[in-house]
């Protein structure tokens, strides 16, 4: 497994290096889990540490987890136990997800942009009504069954999820409505 062990203003020394590494692969290890790389960014605001790790599996799913705590080791534990228990409630899922599948999830290239914000809700009507671009990039948009979609929005920790439906290869939302249930958009209304 690839790693990248970081700190936004903070020097990531050796041991604590060391510790994550033999710390997720342990964690991966003990459900058989094959990862293909693993990000951690540890930072500090306001006296608290916080790691936020993300850990990329090979059937193309995201485990994602933060933690924070007054010691910089203790808020890594944090965001890898519920990483841990994250996979843990997944395990059964996500084994009968590699077994179905026999190729890794297909990812398409679709233009992402970021819109600037307005500063003031008191502004009188804009001149124009085109948006002001501030960035451009590429995304990957994941092409998955509906079940698999709801498990990786979970798995990362996301509010919702943008993917391309695998029966009909239309665009499709998964969301997390405001009564704790799984909302499902498909547009082409074809299920």
């Amino acid at each position: 497994m690839r790693y990248q062990i970081s700190g936004r203003q903070i020097d990531v020394g050796d041991a604590l290096q060391s510790h994550v590494k033999s710390e997720l692969d342990a964690t991966f290890d003990k459900y058989a889990q094959r990862p293909t790389d693993a990000t951690v960014i540890f930072t500090r605001e306001s006296g608290a540490y916080q790691a936020e790790t993300t850990v990329h599996l090979s059937t193309g799913l995201t485990v994602s987890a933060k933690g924070a705590a007054h010691e910089i080791y203790a808020a890594f534990e944090a965001a890898r136990e519920r990483m841990d228990k994250q996979v843990r409630r997944y395990k059964r899922r996500l084994r009968d997800h590699h077994r179905d599948r026999r190729a890794p999830v297909e990812f398409a290239e679709v233009p992402l942009y970021v819109l600037a914000a307005n500063e003031g809700t008191d502004e009188a009507e804009p001149d124009t009504l085109q948006p002001i671009i501030i960035a451009e990039t590429e995304a990957k948009l994941p092409a998955l069954s509906v079940g698999e979609a709801v498990m990786q929005m979970e798995l990362a920790g996301a509010p919702l999820l943008v993917f391309r439906n695998e029966k009909h290869g239309g665009v499709n939302v998964v969301y997390r409505r405001e009564d704790r249930n799984v909302g499902w958009i498909d547009p082409a209304g074809r299920s």
